[in-house]
């Protein structure tokens, strides 16, 4: 049929100018090595008569494509040993040997630099050595020279690559990078926008020129935004740093709630908890979809759930009584500073579960030796916010005034204040304790570490 032959004609004529921008470079039109901003405008690829019949899915489909799949097209037969030797090397040397070939372009330099930041990273290997190499040195001046040659996919991650392996951000060619990638950005697809500025918003933070660049286009683009690792990967990351972006993306986290997996959600709810977003929408959302997942939760995921609740004060019954269900079994395996992160949250949320309290009671007996002072206290204060008395008192009782006793004075005066409080709810206060938080030389270490203004009566 007609569409058939027009979209086949399409795909050859596309493979053609693939073909072409790898092959050497007297065979690329000189409009083409021109980046935008410099000579000549525009440097997209010219497209045949029936290009336009499928622009938009021909261009997706060009931009997903991995580096390797570029590059196969077109590729001589010295390209292509080239491209089984970058991707069976196991060491550093083998890559940096690959320079010996004559041939070498600027997408199989940029690939060997990106190889070698992979192994590096595997092997925890030191990069020094590596940055002073004069072979590195003859792979950087081959990509600098022709990096209007280098493919979307493997610049982005040749700029990854030269961050990731510590390059000097004031070298020529790292700038030179750096400036083919903004020049770059309106024709990235939004997955590689997306990549990009997770890793610039971890390597280098609010300050980064690029990062802020990065974020502009997809706060346009968010329309494009579609996966659920995309949406949970720029809330952990950059939704921080741009509070339009994250409206964005909690809309997008919606509308996809339902294919979030328990770690998705996880990350997701913490994503909102650090930046004290409160999207009580999506929170329910999420809340409803993780019932509704048939498997026990880990851990790490009920952990992270009652601490993002409660740092957000968020209620959800259902989803407590699932939490503490499924965390019970864990308390005897959980180190101190779990059951003191997973007890503080409860009462902070002022939920009791009864089975759930009784076993951190029991645990705090059984593994006394292991619980700091600080964790004891962490436990009380919770018991007495939860108003909790254990079925075990008399024990539990007996074995806190015992690791308390001579451990006062160790104590910080606003949580000895609280400590004594404490007590006083759960009605095991005494004498002693009362001395020491009312005698007036406390008060006075109390006031200064508090700011509190001195009284004046008059």
């Amino acid at each position: 049929t007609l569409p058939t032959m027009a979209a086949r004609l399409v795909r050859c004529c596309c493979w053609r100018h693939l073909g072409s921008f790898i092959s050497s470079p007297p065979a690329i039109p000189a409009s083409l090595l021109v980046p935008v901003g410099k000579v000549m405008m525009g440097r997209a690829l010219p497209q045949a008569p029936l290009a336009s019949y499928h622009a938009s899915s021909l261009s997706s489909q060009a931009d997903v494509f991995s580096v390797k799949e570029l590059v196969e097209e077109g590729r001589n037969p010295e390209h292509k040993a080239i491209g089984e030797l970058i991707e069976a090397a196991t060491s550093p040397q083998e890559l940096l040997q690959l320079t010996e070939f004559p041939s070498l372009n600027s997408n199989q330099a940029s690939l060997i630099i990106t190889q070698l930041s992979r192994l590096v990273a595997e092997k925890k290997l030191e990069t020094q050595s590596i940055l002073r190499d004069e072979r590195f040195q003859q792979l950087l001046g081959i990509t600098d020279s022709q990096i209007s040659q280098v493919w979307n996919n493997a610049l982005v991650n040749l700029l990854k690559s030269l961050y990731s392996l510590g390059m000097d951000s004031s070298r020529k060619e790292m700038q030179s990078v750096e400036q083919e990638v903004l020049w770059r950005l309106r024709r990235l697809t939004f997955r590689q926008l997306a990549s990009l500025a997770e890793f610039l918003a971890v390597r280098q933070g609010k300050e980064s020129k690029l990062l802020h660049e990065v974020i502009k286009k997809l706060e346009l683009r968010w329309t494009e935004l579609e996966g659920t690792r995309t949406v949970v990967a720029l809330m952990g990351k950059v939704g921080h740093i741009s509070p339009t972006l994250m409206d964005r993306l909690e809309d997008k986290a919606l509308e996809l709630a339902e294919q979030f997996n328990p770690e998705d959600i996880r990350k997701v709810t913490l994503a909102l908890a650090y930046q004290q977003r409160r999207c009580v929408p999506l929170l329910r959302a999420l809340a409803y979809h993780l019932l509704q997942k048939p498997s026990e939760l880990s851990l790490n995921v009920l952990m992270d759930l009652i601490f993002a609740y409660g740092k957000l004060n968020f209620h959800q019954p259902q989803v407590f009584q699932k939490i503490a269900a499924d965390l019970h079994p864990h308390v005897p395996s959980m180190t101190p500073s779990e059951v003191t992160r997973c007890i503080r949250s409860f009462a902070l949320l002022k939920w009791l579960s009864l089975p759930l309290m009784e076993a951190i009671a029991q645990y705090a007996l059984d593994n006394t030796k292991q619980l700091s002072i600080t964790h004891l206290c962490s436990i009380i204060l919770s018991f007495a916010r939860l108003n909790f008395q254990p079925s075990v008192s008399e024990d539990f009782y007996t074995m806190v005034h015992e690791e308390l006793q001579g451990q006062l004075d160790t104590l910080e005066p606003p949580l000895l204040t609280e400590l004594v409080w404490s007590l006083c709810v759960l009605q095991q206060a005494k004498p002693p304790y009362l001395q020491r938080v009312l005698a007036p030389d406390f008060y006075a270490r109390l006031q200064g570490e508090l700011g509190i203004p001195a009284l004046r009566i008059p």
